[in-house]
């Protein structure tokens, strides 16, 4: 499949191929092993700022809302 067929699909099939995808890559074990262990080590520090209150966070409105206004300014 090509960039220009991608871009041909719509985008209820687009999302139902990523979720495939994405299906197939957690069930694959190498996959995990792809991911660098750098990851696990910054989620770690992040969940132990987001227990004491020291992250800042957003609702899922508002991250949604960030990124449609940054795709609006590409």
């Amino acid at each position: 499949m090509t960039h220009a067929d991608l871009a041909k699909m719509p985008v209820s099939e687009k999302i139902q191929l990523m979720e495939s995808l994405w299906e197939s890559l957690s069930n694959d074990a190498l996959a995990s092993a792809a991911v660098p262990a750098w990851h696990g080590d910054v989620l770690a520090k992040r969940q132990v700022l987001l227990d004491q209150g020291e992250e800042a966070v957003s609702t899922w409105a508002n991250a949604k809302q960030r990124i449609r206004d940054l795709a609006v300014k590409e």
